[in-house]
């Protein structure tokens, strides 16, 4: 049996998560929790196999990446997430924070069940859409390595110490997903000069776009681990393989359609 306890601040979104998850016979839904922080208060007692949760920030559209992390270090389980925003910087942010499964909220049941079970089993899920953008991901980023010719010798010690106060807070906000304008809502800054922030923390770490500089955010939160030297930045990690849907689930994690959901294969 797979023990699973949900997370989302809306109670509708909570229920017909439950309900679907609870079509197989077998997932087991031990709790649901409104927020975050109080899954993991509890969560350590319930020894999960997987978290079904929408991880973003309380009336945000920010994916919480220190949340997912929390989860994965401190639960030892792997999250699934369900999001309503599937802008590139939430699905490689997510993933960069050790997220195994990632789906949209008009996911078809089938396929939320399809990546619990993958999780418990230690395997990773993606929606279609998103294993097609991570893979053309992948293609561009190799294309231009192969294109820039052989890596440029470390800089060795220099990448840590070459970010201002500054722009260590406007990169960790680049790694919460957040755009320009808000950047420069949150620092009291003007859009361009927000924008010229991001280019220069680009230009020093070595990021040939705002993905991968976001990736790098996540991965290297200032007072966790440095800044990595240019030798050291490695490409995407291996891609999760997912099946592709036949039918949708209604919007907002539909959730009438669990008696739909097909048994568990053998």
């Amino acid at each position: 049996m797979i023990r699973v306890a949900v997370a989302d601040a809306h109670a509708p979104a909570r229920s017909g998560l439950r309900m679907i998850l609870e079509s197989a016979p077998d997932v087991c839904v031990l709790d649901t929790f409104a927020t975050a922080e109080s899954l993991l208060a509890k969560a350590p007692g319930l020894r999960l196999d997987v978290v079904v949760m929408d991880a973003r920030q309380p009336g945000t559209d920010v994916l919480d990446t220190a949340v997912v992390s929390r989860i994965v270090s401190e639960l030892g389980c792997g999250p699934v997430l369900i999001t309503l925003n599937d802008h590139d910087a939430h699905l490689f942010g997510a993933l960069a924070a050790g997220a195994r499964g990632f789906l949209s909220a008009d996911t078809d049941p089938h396929d939320l069940l399809c990546a619990v079970r993958a999780v418990a089993a230690g395997g990773s899920w993606l929606g279609p859409r998103h294993t097609r953008r991570l893979t053309e991901e992948y293609r561009r980023i190799t294309r231009l390595r192969s294109e820039a010719g052989p890596p440029q010798p470390p800089v060795e010690g220099e990448a840590a110490g070459r970010l201002s106060e500054r722009e260590h807070e406007v990169l960790a906000l680049v790694g919460e997903g957040r755009t320009n304008h808000e950047i420069a809502e949150r620092l009291t800054l003007s859009p361009l000069t927000a924008k010229t922030y991001v280019s220069r923390i680009m230009t020093k770490l070595g990021a040939r776009d705002r993905v991968q500089l976001a990736l790098l955010a996540v991965r290297y939160r200032r007072g966790t681990e440095p800044v990595p030297a240019r030798s050291e930045r490695a490409s995407l990690s291996r891609m999760p393989r997912a099946k592709t849907s036949r039918t949708r689930m209604p919007a907002a994690v539909g959730l009438s359609a669990a008696g739909q959901v097909p048994p568990p294969s053998p």
